[in-house]
């Protein structure tokens, strides 16, 4: 065989060897369950499973994912607030992730906790982070493969910096946007039903805030908007219609919230990572805002906390 002819069968042979690899990655924050399933033998990918049902990991999960506790994992459970530097160092070091591994978060609730763990990250300076399309509800509904073994990983040795303030909310910044002293546009992204103060909260929901209604000026664009049936998110240019039909799009910064900052994660990441604008996303939301003593609300529907 000529050497040429011999350098190109070796090179075929190591490209058919070597699988899927991070140049195959999809661009965009999204990855669809075809690329997944093909990919998850990739050494360079980690699947995270966030969801909230207890239990549902340890049925059956996509092979070789991780399993995370969003609501001890992600949080810091003494002062409410999110996982200290220490704590998620120690996660994503026990899930064997460095900075150049790409992360697929999915899980159950039409990935919100999912979302929430994709803010977490982000906000640590992980770049390569991305949704399932769809989640849990799309991978199953495709009768892809779920596996109840938990794989072994090698731990990582990453280190992480303190977490990115610009991606976060908090309670003094959306008052500065009710009292004009910013610019911001701030969106309430619950229910119809939660925004006019008809319900305090949805219902079998634990947190709950003794007010009901929104934070005044909130644009109410429910996250569901955002999403087809089967639980994929629109298409980028359905997304700015959909925005900007409600007032909000690139020219000023944004502010998203819900209950408890879980559905408001997936706004978040709608208009963050898929249209590119300026969000932060205020994880104390309506629980901390609606409990606060001495600030406005708007109530439309008139409901008072343990009245008949």
């Amino acid at each position: 065989m000529k050497l040429a002819s011999l350098f190109t069968a070796v090179t075929l042979t190591v490209i058919g060897l070597a699988g899927p690899t991070l140049a195959q990655t999809p661009k965009g924050p999204l990855v669809n369950g075809e690329w997944l399933e093909k990919s998850l033998s990739d050494p360079k990918v980690r699947v995270v499973e966030v969801s909230v049902e207890p239990g549902l990991f340890e049925r059956g999960h996509i092979p070789n994912a991780q399993n995370v506790v969003w609501h001890t994992d992600l949080v810091d459970t003494v002062r409410r607030d999110i996982a200290t530097k220490e704590k998620f160092q120690d996660l994503v070091r026990k899930l064997g992730i460095d900075k150049d591994t790409t992360v697929v978060l999915y899980g159950d609730n039409n990935n919100w906790f999912a979302a929430w763990g994709a803010w977490i990250f982000k906000s640590y300076g992980f770049d390569n982070v991305k949704l399932l399309d769809g989640g849990r509800k799309k991978w199953e509904a495709d009768k892809r493969p779920f596996d109840s073994r938990v794989a072994s990983v090698a731990p990582s040795q990453v280190s992480i910096g303190e977490p990115n303030s610009k991606l976060r909310a908090r309670l003094s910044d959306v008052n500065d946007a009710v009292s004009k002293k910013t610019n911001a546009t701030i969106v309430d992204i619950r229910s119809p039903d939660e925004y006019s103060g008809k319900v305090f909260a949805p219902p079998g929901s634990q947190e709950l805030a003794v007010r009901a209604g929104h934070v005044p000026g909130a644009i109410n664009v429910p996250w569901v908007r955002a999403v087809n049936e089967d639980g994929t998110i629109k298409s980028a240019d359905e997304l700015k219609k959909l925005y900007a039909a409600a007032g909000i799009d690139d020219s000023k910064p944004i502010i998203v919230y819900c209950r408890i900052g879980e559905r408001s994660s997936h706004t978040w990441f709608v208009l963050s990572q898929i249209l590119g604008y300026d969000v932060r996303n205020y994880d104390g939301s309506w629980t901390e805002y609606g409990n606060t003593v001495g600030l406005p609300v708007v109530n439309v529907a008139g409901t008072v906390w343990g009245g008949k």
